[in-house]
């Protein structure tokens, strides 16, 4: 998948703004405050968009995957169209993963070539040290911390949607609570099958020999 940066960025800017929420451009200041901008950041250290942009790129997919996602399910069901508003579905998509723009350092790796032989290559670590609160739960909070009006839904939304992937899953409390917040929110498991479709089918590059 080509990345393009400076069109991106745009775009997620027309998207955020397209919402109207109070606070969307402190908010987009943050973004660009922290250590890494969330703009150039990769999306993972080695599996989907594991390149500059990569973080803003899947941020775009997951959104474009939750707005038809949106659509299909209002059709389906016209009465969750006021739990599925289409500010908190940008909102949610766009932001979910926001935690992800300040723990990815570059760095050069070694992997084998074609001839098996070892070679140096552009990659990225990881560094959770700045305000380590973990996954989706860091998102909700750099959200306010960035100064955005955002809503209940849109916070447990953006702290579930790592679904069983959450290491806090394991624990009985944190199974109950995702459980709840689904139970109660559409916009909980509308995020996580939009992350899902984007990162699995969206972005998928499995490559045939």
């Amino acid at each position: 998948m080509s990345i393009d940066i400076k069109a991106n960025k745009e775009e997620f800017i027309e998207l955020l703004k397209s919402t109207g929420r109070e606070g969307v451009e402190d908010l987009l200041e943050y973004l660009e405050e922290g250590k890494n901008d969330f703009f150039r950041a990769p999306a993972s250290t080695r599996f989907h968009l594991n390149e500059e942009g990569g973080l803003c790129q899947h941020s775009l997919n997951v959104c474009h995957a939750g707005l038809q996602l949106r659509e299909l399910a209002i059709a389906e069901r016209p009465d969750l169209e006021s739990d599925l508003s289409r500010e908190s579905v940008i909102i949610v998509t766009l932001l979910h993963d926001i935690n992800k723009s300040d723990i990815y350092k570059p760095t050069m790796k070694k992997v084998k070539g074609a001839f098996g032989i070892w070679e140096e290559v552009p990659g990225y670590d990881v560094d959770y040290s700045n305000l380590p609160l973990g996954h989706g739960e860091k998102s909700a909070i750099m959200a306010l911390l960035g100064g955005l009006e955002i809503y209940e839904e849109e916070l447990i939304a953006i702290r579930w949607h790592m679904t069983a992937w959450d290491l806090a899953f394991q624990s009985p409390e944190a199974k109950n609570n995702i459980n709840t917040a689904r139970d109660k929110y559409p916009l909980v498991a509308l995020l996580q099958l939009a992350d899902g479709m984007a990162a699995n089918i969206f972005e998928f590059t499995h490559k045939r020999d």
